[in-house]
């Protein structure tokens, strides 16, 4: 589901960031979430909440500009 209207930011797209092991303000400065109305911040901030970012199960890997779930790279990156 679209979680941020005006940037088209989805449930997945925050909750693998979040599992990735980034924090909230994180995600807000890499996606641009809760910064234009203001609307999505409360459902971002419960999404990122539920996820249990002291456990990443995946890393982030930026190719091209744009950020990919790399599945084999170690949860300690």
């Amino acid at each position: 589901m679209i979680v941020c209207v005006c940037h088209r930011i989805s449930d997945r797209e925050i909750t693998r960031y979040a599992r990735a092991g980034m924090g909230f303000d994180e995600i807000q400065l890499e996606l641009g979430v809760a910064t234009q109305c203001g609307q999505c911040e409360g459902c971002a901030r419960e999404l990122v909440a539920q996820c249990d970012a002291s456990h990443p199960v995946a890393a982030l890997s930026r190719d091209n500009g744009s950020a990919t779930t790399n599945a084999y790279a170690p949860a300690s990156l």
